[in-house]
């Protein structure tokens, strides 16, 4: 029937009140969570992950990997570690890496571990070695599928460094395939360089964990190419990397939790743990998205940059106040929401906030996309207060939001941005969502949508697993507990079997666990089921019965429900509250006049459920409920969870409830009602007592527990065998606990417990009471201080007897108990009391009994506080370790020491004496001053002896009062080194070993005394002693412990220890042997030298002669000296030459255009060569590049706004007319004979006519050839030998650049590698030895002018240098110590830019090079700064040597933000001012001009030897000019003057290179060997002929056959067709059209033609072809036309 109005009101309530009832409700047990298998790892577990494939389960713990089976069975075990590592230095891996930090057997904790089913690989990373991971087989993990790095393979360490590198660092990670199908790997990974936490607290400046390592990156996988494994830079237009800027890295903190891919996109999950953020600073915890490039086809042959697509938001749990700002675990799961038809993408999180208080929230992936969307929308549209770009990454493309204009952006550009989007992007605001379940100590979650019902699994950090069933709208419905092995906190990723989502697994510290989590298809009746699941639930009210069907209870839509009260009374249930497959049902109650009087029985509740779920089907299901008339009472009873209790039943009507019904339950196999009792009842009631022991004076507080214990203290009876205990009722609870008081017993008895209830049932406790006589038998100590704490010690029997035990001092005070047993009571003594004596007596007081005290008496006697003088010594060094002495007196009454420093540490002391106490000093992390404490029996003392008591010490007032607090310094630890620095000492078995030790730092500071000090060589103890505070000896008279075999040197004070050389061990007979003939040698050549002496003192002529020949000896030394170094240096220098140029890294050549304009017009070029010193520079992910000049010819033409339209009908016309053959010749030819008509507007002149006829290279050759003819003509009444030597007409130019273009081709595929190579070398070779800055001159070098003749001592040394700012690794770079800052600067730009063409380097006056030092503060480099010093009245520029900057020393060049103007470029320095290496006056030799020619001679043959085998193949390619170069028979003779000397000695014309003056010098010598080669006259040298004619004499005469025979070959050609060298100049034309801007050219051209006027005029109106054909009208319309539209045309050509 329908309920009645009555009935409705109550609805309300009755829904308050389920909810009320759903909140409080506390976890139970529930059979649907069973733990199925277990597995446990010795080691602290790391990562899991499982194969759905062949369902293995690969666990990663710390030192090891496990390979399971489904059955969590163990298949394979490997090890991982520990391994010798140190967090400073590179990985082994890295071949040219090297580390002078110790190595000590480091754990390896893995830090990422994911599958790669289709190459059958797991990849395992762990925390040591930088971060390195390996390739495991999935079939066998203890072997390694893919060996990286392949033995010599070519190694960054970029491509090691891929996880975080700290056990306590986060990283993150997931496998997946790029649109190709190639494998990738995405990982972020907490930064742990320099100024984090996680960064060794050591005092070097070095960070080889590199901070280019980015946050975020995307790297290859594929096995398949092992020589880009790991690496990120997979394509050169890729930008795979989000990396932090430095300066900014430590307000983001990145701590990874999570990444998970959702359709073609990438989420990780973030929290950013720093104190302050930046400006685009979000929430704590952040998800961030990046697009992936799985199956998108918008790219085909170009991937997504990772920074374009990526975007992050703030998310948040909670709001006003309740917000939990720290996301522990996340999980991505389709459930079927409330608003959704099906199902509905949803983020299911855990956050935490302090105290420990945690909850969940879930947020909708639609929301998240549509919030990116439109963060994207307004970004676009310009600065936004929702978006703003991440300026704190380096990738990054700007500050702020920029305006895109009207454009419209796509959906892939919402989704994913674009290259000409802002990125990357942060929103401000946090997407919110409100807590669905709130309590303490959650850690991890896993969510999974059966039967369109949402179940959430929640990790706990103290080893519990709790189940949520969760209602449409997302609140909780049930919740199901399980507790786990050894309470250990639940691992935040927790995953569910692939195969079958009724089992989950989950990790934790030391195990891994597979849990059941449904088990509804194997209970065998419907009462199994029921009580397994606790699904329904009976709720009571004053109206209705009402039923709660939650959501882990198949959906009742559409199925009969009725309330059965027996004695045949049934109502149908009604449907009040449906939410979903929750439904609130309610029965009506009858009205109580028609009860009958309730006979025993049960209620029952049919619910028909459907069929076929697991084969199980339920047609009755019986649950007892207890009917309460009460309007607020809620009752939750279920008799068929086994847990019933009949006296919780009864107890309601003792509480107040009124029951209608008789309670009635059945409660296992025995009935408890109120009517009568059986033997068996007995066993109803339950019971456990405690305490099981009580003194025989009674007074124990009992308590009982149990079940069935009445439902009132005056049903209960307990009795110890014939000994009452006395109910205390206001301990009473309900039927489970009761508290009594034993009564007295006359002797010593031992019994059960016995509870009645009612007389009827009786429960007897399994254990067993005594009743005992508690003994004291002695204690010590006997005396303590005044101030307490001493720990006092009772000896016994049955000490433990009664509910309490307390310890009295003189009855007014109490001994602390902190440890009680049958025999022994431990107790801390308090201070003493003003007003009590110094004897006081203990006692013992059993459960508020009389005290019980020892025959005789036990007495303590408080003595006066120990005090404390002073401490020796007061220093300690920061590895802490050294004793610190601590004197006074009163020691003997102290049991426990402890020294605490503070802001330092602390430790534990030892008693030496009754006046002595010996401490250990902590370890610290930084010098400091501190305060030492001191805790005497753990009471802080406090300094003179002033007791509780007020009585004073008994010596002389006047004495200086005892301090409570002590200052402590911590200065560095103590530097050792042998006497000579040396690292291996060579020593022979047998001999004595003595050792001379120097201390660098802080000897006489600290006041180290011999006994400090222990020096070990292998395991062998050395024999120390003093000779001065900074030096000690170290002796060994016996035999060491090894005979073969390096041995350490190892210092140790305190706790440092340091390893600071090795003991070489060898032979000792072969090494004296060898001595013996040396020594032998040496004085037989003595005795012939005294002899010769001696002799040649007989005459003056003799003598001079020994003179003599000693001093050749000696020169003759010298040089072969030098030629061993040279020889050795070439040996090396032609190797790293080969290796540098290597041809994947290319070779800069010039542009065609450029080429051109270089060749034909140089003067400008090196006049925008000037520009460059100044260049403008642009953005660039790796590093700054300068932009380029750009020639005018180069650019469009564009006419002013002055000129008027007629100006380009004026340029056209003329240039109609220079393609008319008898103007053309005509013109130039009356621009020749002009006197003002200067050689350089001669050159003008040509190169501006090849630019204009460029496209027509077949009628510029035939203008070329026809005035080349009437050059001939002219030249043979003259001197023809002069012709085409030098450009003295406007054909020679001309027929230069004809060639320059004829041989572009052949110079860029042929010459241009061995002269490139050639270039190489000679700068390579220069830059081997000292070049002196100001003066250019170089040790090394081809021309004996720039011939550096000093012998200046350098030496080379690398450097580790990083570019600030950009993502490019670190280098190392080769300098010598004598090198300037501005020369060391170039070498570095070269070694960052040696792959890009000169002209896009930054130049060195616009960097800064910045030095960190060890142990001090960093400082730039500078040539000239205050540290510089004066030498002969001039200031010595800076050097390496000058800085004193070490051997492998870490820099970092940055750029600079504005160029500073204080110093120009070294080389235009005054010399009378400034110097370098050498003074540039003239000083007296003490060798002969001779010698100093000789030694000249031989450095340059040190750069000679190692260009020579260059120049000859450089000279080779040169003379194999190709098949079109012998059109014109004359050009041949022109051809190494006009064309290849020009080109060897301008390199800047086909090279985009930095031609320096030495350089250009030494190319003057080999261009002169050109020019000697190609000579027909024999080249006459003598001892006197100049170095650089000397250097390629050997040669020449090689060369000379090699040209006889090109000429021969030339002669032997068959000639070439005027129809073939056309079709030739036509392919060039075509091949180069529109490269040049042949408009402004012409405009050029007609300059002159303005210029001569008159002249041009004159000379057409003088040939009759020209007046014939009125080409002097045409020219004068020309300059009609131009000149009336033209105010003035200017160009900068």
């Amino acid at each position: 029937m329908p309920p009645s109005t009555a009935n409705r009101s109550s609805l309300g309530l009755l829904a308050t009140v389920f909810a009320v009832f759903l909140t409080a409700l506390q976890a139970r047990t529930a059979a649907a969570l069973q733990i199925q298998q277990a597995f446990a790892s010795p080691s602290r577990t790391n990562n899991f992950v499982v194969d759905a494939v062949s369902r293995r389960v690969y666990l990663a713990a710390v030192n090891s990997l496990y390979q399971l089976n489904a059955t969590l069975a163990r298949e394979v075990e490997t090890r991982t570690g520990p391994v010798l590592d140190n967090p400073l230095c590179h990985a082994p891996q890295l071949p040219q890496a090297t580390c002078e930090h110790q190595k000590t057997l480091t754990d390896n904790h893995n830090k990422l571990l994911a599958l790669d089913r289709e190459q059958g690989v797991l990849l395992a990373c762990g925390s040591v070695y930088q971060g390195f991971c390996e390739l495991r087989s999935m079939d066998n993990v203890s072997r390694v599928a893919v060996k990286f790095p392949q033995d010599g393979a070519t190694v960054f360490p970029s491509m090691l460094n891929i996880v975080a590198n700290h056990e306590k660092a986060s990283t993150v990670g997931l496998v997946f395939r790029s649109h190709g199908g190639a494998p990738r790997l995405l990982v972020g990974a907490t930064y742990t360089g320099m100024g984090t936490e996680y960064f060794p607290k050591n005092h070097s400046k070095e960070d080889l964990r590199f901070e280019n390592t980015p946050e975020i990156a995307i790297r290859s996988l594929n096995t398949k190419d092992l020589g880009r494994l790991f690496t990120y830079d997979i394509n050169p237009s890729e930008d795979n990397v989000f990396k932090i800027k430095q300066e900014v890295k430590q307000k983001n903190k990145l701590n990874f939790v999570h990444a998970f891919v959702h359709k073609s996109y990438s989420y990780i999950a973030i929290n950013n743990d720093a104190n302050t953020g930046l400006k685009e600073s979000q929430p704590n915890s952040i998800l961030a998205r990046i697009c992936l490039d799985t199956d998108d086809p918008r790219r085909s042959a170009e991937s997504r940059k990772l920074t374009e697509s990526y975007i992050q938001m703030g998310i948040q749990c909670g709001s006003n106040g309740n917000i939990y700002n720290r996301l522990l675990s996340i999980y991505p799961v389709d459930i079927s929401a409330q608003r959704a038809a099906g199902t509905e993408p949803y983020l299911f999180g855990v956050f935490a906030r302090a105290g420990g208080q945690s909850a969940v929230c879930a947020f909708r992936v639609a929301a998240v996309e549509e919030m990116i969307r439109q963060g994207r929308r307004n970004c676009s549209s310009g600065p936004n207060s929702d978006v703003q770009v991440l300026d704190s990454v380096i990738q990054g493309s700007g500050a702020e939001c920029e305006r895109k204009g009207a454009i419209k952006l796509q959906e892939e550009q919402l989704n994913c941005g674009a290259a000409h989007l802002q990125h990357p992007l942060a929103l401000r605001k946090p997407l919110r969502a409100p807590p669905i379940y709130e309590a303490p100590g959650l850690s991890s979650i896993a969510v999974d949508n059966v039967h369109n019902r949402t179940v959430v699994f929640l990790g706990t950090n103290w080893g519990r697993l709790r189940k949520l069933s969760l209602l449409a709208n997302l609140s909780v419905a049930n919740l199901w507990s399980l507790r786990l092995a050894a309470n250990e906190p639940v691992h935040h990723i927790m995953t569910f079997d692939p195969s079958d989502h009724n089992y989950l697994y989950l990790m934790t510290t030391h195990h891994l666990l597979r849990v059941q989590v449904s088990v509804c298809g194997l209970y065998s009746s419907c009462s199994e089921c029921v009580s397994a699941g606790d699904r329904v639930l009976i709720m009571c009210s004053s109206q209705d019965v009402g039923i709660l069907i939650n959501g882990s209870v198949p959906d009742l839509q559409g199925l009969q429900l009725e309330c059965d009260y027996g004695m045949g009374i049934t109502t149908n249930a009604t449907v009040h509250l449906d939410y979903g497959t929750t439904q609130i049902q309610t029965c009506p109650l009858l009205p109580l006049h028609m009860y009958p009087t309730i006979p025993f029985g049960k209620a029952r509740l049919i619910l028909y459920f459907w069929k076929g779920l697991r084969g199980q089907m339920c047609n009755d299901v019986c649950v007892c409920v207890c009917v309460c008339v009460c309007v607020f009472a809620v009752e939750v009873y279920s008799c068929s969870a086994g847990n019933s209790n009949c006296s919780q039943c009864w107890g309601r009507q003792a509480q107040g409830h009124i029951c209608v019904w008789s309670c009635v339950c059945r409660v296992l196999d025995c009935v408890c009602t109120g009517h009568g009792a059986g033997s068996a009842q007995s066993r109803c009631v339950d019971v456990q007592v405690e305490p099981l022991s009580g003194p025989l004076t009674g007074g124990t507080l009992l308590t009982v527990q149990g079940k069935n214990l009445g439902h009132s203290a005056a049903q209960i009876n307990v009795s110890i065998g014939h000994v009452p205990c006395r109910i205390l009722p206001q301990h009473y609870t309900v039927s489970v606990r009761l508290v009594c008081e034993t009564g007295a017993s006359w002797e010593q008895t031992s019994d059960h417990v016995t509870v009645s209830v009612a007389g009827n049932a009786a429960g007897v406790s399994k254990d067993i009471f005594s009743f005992v006589e508690p003994r004291l038998l002695e204690f010590t100590p006997r005396q303590g201080p005044l101030a307490g704490g001493t720990r006092l010690t009772i000896h016994g029997q049955f000490l433990d007897a009664g509910s309490t035990v307390n310890v009295e001092i003189n009855r007014t005070q109490n001994c602390t108990v902190f440890m009680l047993s049958s025999d022994v009571i431990e107790c801390v003594m308090p201070p003493a009391k003003p007003a009590i004596a110094e004897n006081v007596s203990v006692c013992v007081v059993y459960d508020s009994q009389p005290c019980l005290s020892a025959s005789p008496s036990f007495t303590f006697t408080y003595e006066k506080n120990p005090t404390i003088s002073h401490i020796r010594p007061n220093r300690s060094f920061l590895s802490g370790g050294r004793s610190i002495s601590v004197t006074g007196h009163g020691f003997n009454l102290v049991q426990s020491v402890r020294m605490e420093v503070s802001g330092v540490g602390q430790t534990i002391c030892s008693c030496v004496s009754s006046t002595l106490i010996v401490c250990q000093s902590p370890a610290a992390n930084q010098s400091q001053q501190a305060m030492a404490h001191f805790y005497l029996n753990e009471v802080l003392y406090r300094g003179e002896d002033v007791s509780p008591s007020g009585r004073g010490s008994d010596e002389d007032e006047d004495e200086e009062p005892h301090a409570d607090a002590f200052h402590f310094e911590y200065v560095e630890d103590p530097q050792f080194y042998t006497a000579n620095k040396e690292k291996l000492i060579k020593h022979h078995p047998g001999e004595p070993l003595i050792l001379i030790i120097n201390v660098s730092e802080w000897p006489s500071v600290l006041d180290l005394t011999l006994q400090e000090y222990s020096v070990t060589i292998g395991s062998d103890l050395c024999d120390i002693t003093f000779h001065n505070e900074q030096l000690f000896h170290c002796t060994i008279n016996r035999s060491l412990s090894a005979s073969t075999g390096e041995l350490p040197i190892t210092v140790r004070v305190g706790h440092f220890r340091k390893v600071i050389a090795m003991v070489q061990m060898g032979g000792g007979s072969e090494l004296a042997i060898v001595i013996s003939i040396v020594v032998c040698c040496v004085l037989l050549l003595l005795c012939t030298v005294a002899l010769v002496v001696y002799c040649t003192k007989s005459r003056r002529a003799e003598r001079y002669w020994q003179k003599t020949l000693l001093q050749m000896e000696e020169m003759e030394s010298q040089i072969r000296d030098e030629i061993r170094k040279g020889f050795a240096e070439l040996q090396t220098d032609m190797t790293d030459l080969t290796k540098e140029l290597n041809r994947t890294q290319g070779i800069p050549f010039l542009e065609y255009k450029q080429f051109v304009t270089r060749t034909f017009f140089p003067k400008m070029c090196s006049d925008y060569e000037r520009r460059l010193v100044q260049p403008v520079y642009e953005n660039n992910p790796l590093g700054p590049r300068a932009l380029s000049e750009t020639h005018p010819l180069l650019q469009d033409w564009q006419s002013s706004n002055r000129m008027r339209p007629n100006l380009e009908e004026g340029i056209t016309l003329f240039s109609t007319l220079l393609n008319n053959k008898h103007f053309l010749v005509t013109f130039v030819h009356a621009l020749e004979q002009q006197k003002d008509f200067a050689v350089r507007d001669r050159c003008s002149l040509a190169s501006l006519l090849t630019i204009a006829l460029h496209g027509k290279l077949e009628y510029y050759t035939s203008i070329m050839k026809e005035l080349l003819v009437d050059l001939i003509d002219a030249s043979a009444s003259k001197n023809p030998k002069l012709m085409l030597r030098r450009t003295e007409s406007v054909v020679e130019k001309m027929l230069t650049n004809w060639m320059s273009i004829c041989m572009y081709s052949y110079l860029k595929e042929t010459v241009g590698e061995p002269f490139f190579l050639l270039l190489c070398a000679i700068k390579q070779l220069i830059n081997k030895g000292s070049i002196d800055a100001i003066t250019g001159k170089a040790r090394y070098t081809l021309n004996e002018e720039w011939l550096l003749r000093e012998n200046i001592e350098a030496k080379p040394q690398n450097i580790n240098v990083s570019f600030q700012g950009f993502g490019m690794d670190s280098v190392s770079v080769r300098v010598m110590n004598t090198d300037t800052i501005c020369q060391v600067k170039d070498k570095i730009l070269e070694a960052f830019y040696k792959n890009l063409p000169f002209s896009q380097w930054p130049r060195e006056e616009d960097v800064d090079l910045e030095w960190f030092p060890e142990g001090r503060s960093s400082r730039i480099l500078q040539d000239l700064d205050d540290t510089s010093v004066m030498e002969d009245g001039r200031k010595k520029l800076n050097t390496v040597f000058h800085y004193q900057i070490p051997d492998g020393a870490s820099l970092a060049m940055s750029m600079k933000d504005k160029r500073e103007n204080t110093l120009g470029r070294a080389k235009d320095l005054d010399t009378e001012k400034y110097v370098h290496l050498v003074i540039t006056v003239v000083v007296e030799c003490l060798l002969s001009d001779h010698q100093n020619k000789v030694l000249a001679d031989i450095k340059q043959t040190n750069t000679l030897t190692a260009s020579r085998h260059v120049v000859a193949t450089l000279f080779t390619a040169c003379l194999h000019l190709g098949q079109y170069c012998d059109v014109l028979c004359v050009s041949l003779c022109s051809l190494p003057l006009r064309f290849w000397v020009n080109i060897l000695k301008n390199p800047q014309f086909v090279f985009d290179i930095d031609k320096t003056d030495h350089m250009d010098a030494c190319l003057s010598v080999i261009a002169q060997a050109f020019i000697d080669a190609c000579s027909l006259s024999d080249l006459q040298l003598g001892k006197d002929s100049p170095t650089n004619k000397l250097l390629y004499a050997k040669e020449i005469p090689e060369y000379k056959k090699r040209v006889q025979c090109y000429y021969k070959q030339i002669q032997e050609m068959a000639p070439l067709s005027e129809q073939e060298m056309n079709a030739h100049l036509a392919e060039e034309s075509r091949r180069y059209r529109n490269e040049f801007n042949t408009n402004l050219a012409v405009m050029e051209v007609y300059k002159y033609a303005k210029r001569y006027r008159n002249q041009v005029v004159s000379a057409l109106d003088s040939s009759p072809t020209a007046r014939r054909t009125q080409l002097q009208h045409k020219f004068e319309q020309v300059i009609a036309l131009v000149e009336d539209n033209i105010y003035e045309c200017s160009s900068e050509a």
